[in-house]
Order: structure tokens, then sequence, then C-alpha cells
């Protein structure tokens, strides 16, 4: 029974370090982004004067366009905007109102 357990253990183990390793390797292939996270910063925050960034990610879609997905904060308003990675060309832009209980935490 202990060595039963033993092997599933190094199998997980195996496959996730596989798994790992295609993923990284996947990376590797793809271009950098043209547009960097600066950028997609500078252009998100021309759509919203006098906010502050909240969080930067960035989206490597795989049939759509890569977008820099940046957060805004301007008073109790939070900005979602999506910045083409290739062209900066912004792509989505939404806001809702913060309530009481969000935190700039998370």
């Amino acid at each position: 029974m202990h060595i039963t357990t033993k092997i599933i253990v190094a199998s997980a183990g195996v496959m996730a370090l596989v798994a790992g390793g295609s993923a990284a390797f996947a990376a590797v292939d793809r271009p950098a982004p043209k547009v960097g996270a600066e950028q997609a910063i500078q252009i998100a925050q021309k759509q919203v004067p006098g906010s502050w960034v909240r969080e930067v990610g960035f989206d490597g879609r795989a049939t759509q366009p890569d977008v820099w997905e940046v957060e805004l904060i301007k008073g109790d308003t939070e900005y979602e905007l999506d910045v083409d990675a290739a062209t900066g060309k912004l792509l989505k832009q939404e806001s809702e109102r913060m309530d009481s209980d969000d935190s700039d935490d998370d």
C-alpha cells in the first residue's frame, strides 16, 4: 500500500513538471508585446485623467488580441480598461461605483 501511494505521488509530481515545462515552452515562442505596461497605463490614464492605478495585468489570448488589463480608481469609481498589446488601441472601458465593502487591499 505504501508503494502504491509513493508511485501516485511521484507520478503527480512528474505530470506537474511536464505541464509546467510545456507552459514555459509555449511562453518562449510567443513574441513580446509591442506596447509595454507603462505605455498601457499612460493610454488608460488619458481616458480617465486624475486616476491612480490599482492593478495592471497582461492577458495573452489565443484567438483574440493580447491585451493589457488596467484597473484605475478615481474618486469612488473603479474603471477597467483593455488596451491592445500590439497597437495600443483602447478595446474596452467599463466603470462601476465602488461599494463601501470594496477594499483597495484586494
